[in-house]
């Protein structure tokens, strides 16, 4: 969905090539979202290596989970995430929460 709206999109196959990956870069990205439910690393786990590093501070962090217990809701964003979608989700959903973030859908 970001793709389709012209944003520059990268892909983990699980949470541990997403750190990898999101420290290879040359800045921080502007939005991260991650699915709690990742093999090797979990979204919670990366979560908490995202918030615990200076550089990403200011990135904005959604959990998009079909995770939905308000446990793991209050766990999530207790550790930093900023937002909390649950999957299946439709583009306006997205859309909506990322409105709330102070982002647009529409890329540039």
């Amino acid at each position: 969905m970001l793709r389709d709206n012209g944003h520059s999109v990268t892909e983990a196959a699980n949470g541990q090539d997403a750190l990898d990956q999101l420290k290879a870069l040359p800045t921080a990205p502007d939005l991260a979202l991650l699915d709690w439910n990742m093999p090797v690393m979990d979204g919670y786990t990366l979560l908490c290596n995202i918030r615990k590093d200076p550089r990403y501070a200011n990135t904005v962090v959604m959990m998009v989970t079909t995770e939905t217990e308000l446990e793991r809701m209050q766990m999530a964003l207790a550790a930093g995430a900023n937002e909390y979608l649950m999957k299946p989700f439709t583009p306006e959903a997205l859309g909506e929460k990322m409105a709330v973030l102070g982002l647009d859908l529409k890329g540039d």
